[in-house]
């Protein structure tokens, strides 16, 4: 590529301007044509007594413009192209172009077309057809080859998808295509980030000997994704994971949705140097957990970064009932100290006040719980067992543990799930003949998906009598085919039993990690929050797509190609077939997400290749033809000269005297142009040193702020100005300059209406010289911000100060500093642009000191504070800078405390405020009076 910014399709053809000499000296022979004038003799002989000779040649101008418009077609000729860009090596065979169109593709992907667009135009121009195919689509998708046009459209048709890329079959069918076109040139748009079977598909594509390799990738590896999200008991914890290249410190906000798209809840997490994962959790009551059906991260448009909930992500409400009272000494030997153990992560736990059953139930009963969980209850009263099969019958589930109290009660067909033969059995001792038993593989139901622990042994249980459906209602055995936990129906309800006690006196079940992910499967079938795939049978279903996530993370109905979803084998992969979303219906739906929780980004490496290798990044074709522009300047050229060839032929001869007075008038504005350049000469002359640095001080609005010398503090204020100098070009008319640090012992401070000051207290005390120029400044009409960025310290009234605070307190001694209070509700402060009840910064909680005014002596009708001034001084505590600084990518570069998204708004809005406030003076105020202007002057 040439260094200049222009080049020439056929530079050849400027050898055509070697012809305008010759075209000039041809126009200078050639003489107007001659006016043709309509008789009176006696004007014909008056004009022709003023002309002492006839014209032989083209005037000047009309030469330069014929020039100049040969000129132009010459260099139209040769096709001019602005910012030209390099050519891509297409000279092979061959064009095979494989993209990735997957998720990470989706918030770039206009940028990625416009790359394979260049590609495909560069193998146009030499003549070569093009291989198009891309990782996310369907295996049976055509690939080529495909002449320009014809792959122009397929690009353009094609969309980025939400699934995982697979190049190992792509490229598979790509090298295959590619053996009868040998010597191709391969072109690799990849998404970043790698992939399983990365290795082995690169072999099979570039192995065939490439006549060159485009490789194209992003910048920059930003992508943010979400890969865990768990309803946890003190709330719902996330987990989010970027590529290891973003190494920076990083601040992300995600949101929850409800099942109609509003937003309900936040949580910020933040990404440490070099850190590539990320936590941050959303504090909300498990009710309101419950309404989630969604969490995205913001400004992460792609689906990665959303995470879609279902059933098995609610938090149930728990009941626990025993008749056994605790032994305080022994707490392991308590019937419920290991099921708390199992539920607690997952459930909200409660437990009713009596100890009597006929007292206890009714109040569980009360806190609509979706799961109660008995250990060894007996005989339950009647009035209390009533109540209970109701609940279990609306939808309840009743989970029941053994123990000699179940084992002596007789059968109770309601609320047990099996008949039980009386006692029980005890395996192994001294006076039994059999030894204790494993567990066998599970059945269906809802634990087949477990691993049955292999060292988990049942030493005693009771035995269910055989019937005709025992088999049915077996949801667990032990090796020699006797139940370990049975259920059954209930009408809307389900009744489970584990023929086993819940401490480990009759088996070690209750402390192996089985025994939680047993409970955690009874609690997703309970009837309050159920789930389509989870049933009593544990069944494998099929379950139509109801909701997708799109590639760019939005919620849209069914695509053509999701198929239905099989559940209960086992987690199913994201495909084209099966997209991540939700699948099911209106009664319930299960959560097919796209992140898995090991799930990492890696970034893609470059194959080593033997065939030449071209690295380019994903842009915009930002080269312009010139072509059309130059025959467009050439054709007005030639209209102009037609309308002058018209001219001097006498065509216009009607309007000499309006050409006249225009001429006269284009001469005054001429003259009155030369008349201010000579006296704009003339001032430049005179102008002294420094003027030219005062006039670009006051030639726009800056916001200033003291250089304290700290390196890193001063890095904050201009930082934190920059932020707010952005957010007030997006939100108000005022565009300021870029900040500036000012030395307040020599720079000129009266250029700035505001200075912000940040106090250190291991800064050097300010000179005598240096507070006499503050004082001067604040007198003479401008304001200084204090910021002593200690709220958590100590405030600036408060008996023992901080160090800051100290500082502040001796520098203020030196100033004639007026009366203070905190900003009223009423000041012009807190509605100067916003309306703002206080004025956070990077902390929350110091008042805003400003000059105290006098009361409005009519408060009803004055709702603004008087005074005709603007406050000299401002003090806080709350570092505005700290909230308003942010880095070059425009991500804050410090939490807030506490970190809440909305106070970091908030401080900006109260810059707003400020910058307004200085620059409106007491305009707001002033609006008071309007009313009664009108009615003076009758309006």
């Amino acid at each position: 590529m040439s260094w200049l910014p222009l080049s020439f399709g056929f530079p050849a053809i400027l050898w055509g301007l070697l012809a305008l000499p010759v075209i000039w000296w041809l126009l200078r022979l050639t003489p107007p044509k001659p006016q043709t004038e309509v008789f009176p003799p006696l004007k014909i002989l008056a004009r022709v007594l003023k002309r002492e000779e006839t014209p032989h040649q083209s005037p000047w101008w009309l030469t330069l413009l014929r020039l100049l418009m040969a000129a132009l077609v010459v260099m139209a000729l040769a096709e001019p192209v602005f910012n030209p860009r390099e050519k891509l090596p297409t000279n092979g065979s061959a064009l095979a172009l494989v993209i990735d169109n997957d998720w990470a593709s989706a918030p770039d992907w206009d940028r990625r077309v416009a790359t394979a667009e260049r590609l495909i135009g560069d193998a146009n121009s030499t003549g070569v057809p093009v291989l198009l195919a891309f990782t996310a689509e369907k295996p049976n998708a055509e690939i080529g080859p495909f002449d320009a046009d014809a792959a122009r459209d397929k690009l353009r048709a094609t969309k980025p998808r939400p699934v995982p890329t697979d190049r190992p079959a792509v490229y598979a069918r790509v090298a295959a295509a590619l053996e009868a076109l040998p010597g191709a040139s391969v072109a690799i748009l990849a998404d970043g980030l790698a992939a399983q079977g990365d290795e082995a598909a690169f072999n099979t594509l570039l192995g065939k000997n490439p006549a060159d390799v485009v490789w194209v990738v992003p910048d920059r590896l930003n992508t943010v994704g979400l890969k865990a999200a768990e309803n946890q008991l003190e709330g719902f914890a996330l987990t989010a994971i970027r590529p290891p290249g973003d190494a920076g410190p990083r601040q992300v906000t995600a949101g929850a949705f409800d099942d109609k798209g509003r937003r309900i809840a936040d949580a910020a997490l933040t990404f440490g140097a070099g850190e590539t994962t990320a936590t941050g959790q959303m504090q909300v009551p498990f009710e309101l957990r419950n309404d989630f059906a969604a969490i995205a991260i913001d400004g992460e448009n792609q689906a990665g970064a959303v995470r879609v909930l279902d059933e098995s992500s609610k938090r149930r409400r728990v009941g626990l009932l025993s008749q056994s009272e605790a032994d305080q000494a022994q707490p392991l030997l308590s019937p419920l100290y290991y099921i708390r153990r199992a539920l607690e992560p997952f459930a909200d736990l409660v437990e009713p006040r009596s100890p009597d059953l006929a007292d206890a139930i009714p109040q569980l009963l009360d806190q609509k719980p979706a799961m109660i969980v008995m250990a060894d209850v007996g005989t339950i009263p009647d009035a209390a067992r009533q109540k209970l099969i109701e609940w279990v019958d609306n939808g309840g589930t009743l989970v029941r543990f053994a123990g000699s109290r179940l084992a002596a009660a007789g059968n109770d067909e309601e609320l047990l799930p099996v008949r039980l033969r009386l006692g029980e059995r005890s395996l192994g001792g001294a006076l039994s003949w059999t030894e204790p038993q494993a567990v066998a593989e599970f059945p269906a139901g809802p634990f087949a998906d477990l691993t049955p622990p292999s060292e988990v042994t049942v030493s005693r249980q009771v035995l269910a009598e055989p019937t005709a459906d025992i088999v049915e209602r077996t949801w667990a055995s032990l090796a020699d085919g006797t139940p370990l936990v049975t259920g059954a129906k209930r009408e809307k309800g389900t009744v489970v039993l584990f023929h086993i006690t819940p401490e480990a006196t009759w088996s070690n079940l209750p402390i192996s990690g089985s025994f939680v992910e047993m409970l955690r499967r009874l609690v997703q079938l309970s009837r309050n929050q159920g789930s389509a795939a989870a049933n009593a049978e544990g069944q494998i279903a099929s379950l139509a797509p109801y909701r997708m996530i799109a590639a760019n993370g939005a919620l849209v109905p069914p695509t053509p190609d999701a198929r239905p979803l099989t559940v209960g084998q086992g987690p199913a992969p994201v495909t084209i077939e099966n997209p991540p979303g939700l699948y099911g219906s209106e009664e319930g739906v299960v959560a097919h997400n796209l992140l898995g929780a090991d799930a990492a980004f890696t970034p893609l490496v470059r194959p080593q290749v033997a065939a030449p290798v071209t690295e380019m990044r994903y842009a915009f074709d930002e080269s312009r033809d010139l072509k059309g522009p130059l025959v467009a300047a050439a054709l007005l050229l030639m209209l102009l000269d037609t309308l002058a060839v018209f001219w001097m032929g006498g065509m216009f001869n009607r309007r000499r005297k309006a050409a006249r007075a225009a001429g006269s008038a284009a001469v005054v504005l001429l003259a009155a142009g030369a008349m201010f350049a000579l006296s704009s000469h003339a001032m430049a002359q005179d102008a002294k040193p420094g003027d030219a640095e005062a006039i670009e001080a006051v030639s726009t609005t800056r916001l200033a702020y003291v250089l304290t010398g700290d390196a890193s503090i001063d890095a904050i204020s201009r930082a934190g100005l920059d932020g707010l100098s952005r957010f007030l070009i997006d939100k108000t008319a005022l565009e300021p300059g870029k900040p500036a640090g000012v030395d307040i012992a020599k720079d000129e401070l009266s250029f700035y209406p505001i200075i912000y000051w940040p106090i250190d207290p291991n800064a050097a005390m300010p000179t005598e010289q240096a507070i006499a120029r503050i004082d001067a400044y604040m007198q003479q009409g401008g304001t200084v911000l204090f910021d002593t960025r200690d709220q958590y310290s100590t405030g600036i009234d408060a008996g023992s100060a901080s160090p800051a605070t100290e500082r502040l307190r001796d520098i203020l001694g030196n100033l004639n500093v007026p009366p203070l209070e905190p900003v009223p509700a009423d000041h012009v402060l807190t509605k100067s642009f916003f309306i703002l009840p206080d004025f956070p910064g990077r902390f929350n909680g110091s008042p805003l000191w400003v000059e105290a005014s006098a009361e409005a002596t009519n408060p009803e009708h004055r709702p603004v504070r008087t005074g005709d001034g603007v406050t000299p001084i401002m003090i806080t505590a709350n570092d505005f800078a700290g909230a308003w600084a942010i880095d070059a990518n425009g991500e804050p570069m410090l939490p807030t405390v506490p970190a809440d998204p909305m106070q970091r708004i908030y401080a900006y809005r109260a810059g707003v405020n400020i910058v307004m406030y200085m620059l409106t003076g007491n305009y707001k105020s002033d609006q008071v009076h309007v009313p009664v202007l009108l009615e003076r002057l009758g309006q």
